[in-house]
């Protein structure tokens, strides 16, 4: 979930927590606004936005950031929690993952939850996906 999303507030002090839709308010007003600046800036000095790929976290995962790095000429990486519509808004992300072989595999050690070693195996898949506006953000 993203930290904007996870704003409430209390009202007169008794009545019950609000969730506030975080579609509804517009990105200029998140903290969220920071992947797009850094979007802006870093493309401007580098000066050759072909060359410049964005990493992000989940937290990243916003459709306005797509959109700012593809009007950047620049590139993006972002580690998705949201199945999207993609395509023509006929498939998903998760689809279209699904389509394509393991490119890698990483082994890693993690502890479970009693703290013991584990391992975990990551499965690396890649491609390049059109993501569709959430139906929210359509019609904009």
């Amino acid at each position: 979930m993203y930290r904007d999303a996870s704003v409430q507030e209390r009202h007169q002090g008794t009545e019950p927590l609000k969730k506030i839709n975080p579609t509804s308010v517009p990105i200029e007003k998140k903290e969220s606004i920071r992947w797009l600046d850094n979007v802006r800036q870093s493309t401007e000095l580098l000066g050759d936005p072909g060359r410049c790929v964005h990493v992000g976290d989940r937290e990243s995962e916003i459709y306005e950031l797509s959109c700012a790095a593809r009007e950047a000429g620049t590139h993006f990486v972002i580690r998705t929690c949201v199945d999207r519509l993609a395509v023509n808004g006929d498939h998903t992300i998760a689809g279209q993952i699904d389509e394509v072989a393991v490119k890698g595999l990483h082994c890693i050690e993690v502890r479970n939850n009693n703290g013991d070693p584990d391992e975990a195996v990551l499965k690396i898949r890649y491609r390049k996906i059109r993501v569709s506006p959430p139906i929210g953000k359509q019609k904009r």
